[in-house]
Order: structure tokens, then sequence, then C-alpha cells
């Protein structure tokens, strides 16, 4: 698996920053179609897209949003388009799978399980807050629970994989979900190869340590042998290190100012393709070459742009 190509992943926006904890966190579909514009012809081969209602920052489900800017970023690029179906806090399954279903992407993300999905930490490091929903939107999260059951799951596979030909980021924040998609796989609800993508370092799932990847890589290895690939995310600052330890085991990143506001201590990225630019410049350091949205369709088996929604 080395000597393939990385594929880097950018999530543009996500649902989990607030609009006070930077002033160039895409919030508008103009600012959020030209950050994913940018962050293709810098190098990354699959976008990973939230919206947010457009007036004040908060995490929208509305597929009409969403409509204002995918057309724009398939007219500008040959980027994979890979839509949330873990949306925002607040919302629904229902609310949360609505836009995937009325675009049908080439792919979607999908976490492979329920689980404490704390924000609330964050609070206390901002001064002043922008927006009135920020505050409560972020102490919620200290008695929430991100809801995706089994059923949830299933619904997921037959709604959009097999009715709409859509295939999945799956997003495992540890150790348990591997074993939770392995079900999946046994059930034949799924075919590979299967593009897994690791989170480290969110408060509720696995933490962040290096030797947490290599142990979730090995289980990884047991699990699914050569039908997967897989990709790392580490939440903020652990964004760039663990990316390049996924980069040397020979694996995929995944960056964006969804998963971290900087490109180093004190310093907030203004640009998603700032930080594909830096793993970019990581990866072929480490003599790995870049995949192109053609090798990234290819290796994980996709329908290609021409049969998407949108």
């Amino acid at each position: 698996m080395a000597d393939k190509p990385a594929i880097i992943t950018c999530a543009v926006t996500g649902s989990v920053h607030t609009p006070s904890m930077s002033p160039h966190l895409p919030i508008t579909p103009d600012e959020i179609a030209t950050h994913a514009i940018e962050a293709a012809e810098a190098g990354a081969a699959i976008l990973h897209l939230h919206a947010r209602d457009p007036d004040d920052g908060r995490p929208s489900p509305d597929p009409a949003v969403f409509g204002r800017f995918l057309p724009r970023i398939k007219q500008a690029t040959d980027a994979v388009v890979n839509i949330t179906t873990g949306g925002g806090a607040t919302m629904t399954v229902e609310e949360r799978m609505a836009a995937a279903l009325t675009h049908s992407p080439e792919m979607c993300s999908l976490n492979m399980g329920s689980m404490n999905f704390a924000l609330f930490p964050a609070k206390d490091r901002i001064a002043e807050f922008k927006y009135d929903w920020e505050e409560e939107f972020l102490e919620s999260t200290r008695d929430f629970i991100f809801k995706n059951t089994f059923k949830d799951i299933e619904t997921a596979l037959q709604r959009l994989g097999r009715d709409h030909s859509v295939r999945f980021e799956f997003e495992c924040y540890d150790v348990g979900h591997l074993y939770s998609l392995k079900h999946f796989v046994e059930r034949k609800l799924l075919e590979p190869p299967f593009f897994i993508q690791f989170v480290l370092g969110v408060l509720g799932g696995i933490g962040p340590d290096r030797e947490n990847l290599v142990f979730m890589k090995e289980t990884a290895d047991r699990l699914f042998g050569g039908d997967y690939e897989f990709s790392v995310l580490g939440a903020g600052r652990h964004q760039m290190p663990l990316c390049a330890i996924s980069l040397a085991l020979g694996g995929n990143v995944r960056v964006g100012l969804e998963d971290s506001l900087t490109l180093g201590p004190g310093r907030l990225a203004e640009r998603n393709a700032d930080q594909v630019r830096q793993v970019r410049q990581i990866a072929e350091g480490l003599s790995r070459q870049i995949a192109t949205p053609k090798e990234a369709r290819e290796r994980l088996a996709l329908k290609g742009g021409d049969a998407v929604g949108f």
C-alpha cells in the first residue's frame, strides 16, 4: 500500500467549530464553494462537505443550501464530493441524510456508532461569541450522545448505498467501531473496498496517541485484510502529526477546517487549501505521490461524477 499515491480528503467546514473560533471558517455557500475549489486545486481528491446557515453560521441540514454550492464545485473541479451524514449535534437522522438523498453524491461519511461527542470544553476558550446560538450549542454537548444505532446505519446503507450507489467514508472513532463495520460486512450489506477513516482526538472517542493509531490499523488489518484503505483524521493540534504517521504507514489523510483551525501553534489557517498544501508537503517529503480524483475513484470503486444528482 505504501507505493500507492496518498488520497487527500479536505473537510471544508463541518459542524464542530463555530464562527467565533475563527474568522476564516467558511459559512456562506459562496465561501464553502471557494474554499472547496481551492482545496481541490491544491491537491485534495475528495471534498467532505457540510452546510451552514448563511446568516449565522449554524450547521444546516437543508438540501437547498447544499444545492447552492454543489453545482459550482462540480463545474470547477473533478474532485469527489462526499456529503456528510453526520450533520450536526441537534439534527435527527432523517435531517442528517436529507442532503445526500437529494443530491446523490459519489460518497457519504457514515459514523460507525453512537457516542459521547463532547465539544463543551471549547466554550471556555472563547472570550466573546459572535452569535447567540454558539455558547448553548457547545454547552449542550456536555449532556449529548451522537446517535447512530445499528438500525440507523442499516438505513443509510440501504437508502444511500443500495438505492443511490453511494460509497462510504466509514468514520471510526474507536476500536469498537471497526468491529461494528465488520458486522455489516459479515451480513453482506457491504462490498469492498472499504474506505475507513480513523478519527482520533475527539473527546468521547479514542485518544490522539501514536500507539492508538497503530492499534487501529493493526485491528483493521486483522478484520479486513487487503479489502480496505485507511485514512487518518487527527482533531485539532493533532492533525498534522497523525497525518504524518498515516503517510509513513502507507495510508491516506484528511485535513480541513472541520478538523483543525490551525497551521501550527497560535497560527490560524486562513484557507482550507493551506492545510492541503501543508500535508502535501509532508507526503512528498516522505516520497509519497498524491492521488488524483481519477485514481481515488478507481481505488474506492466510486460511481463517477456523471452519476451524481447535482
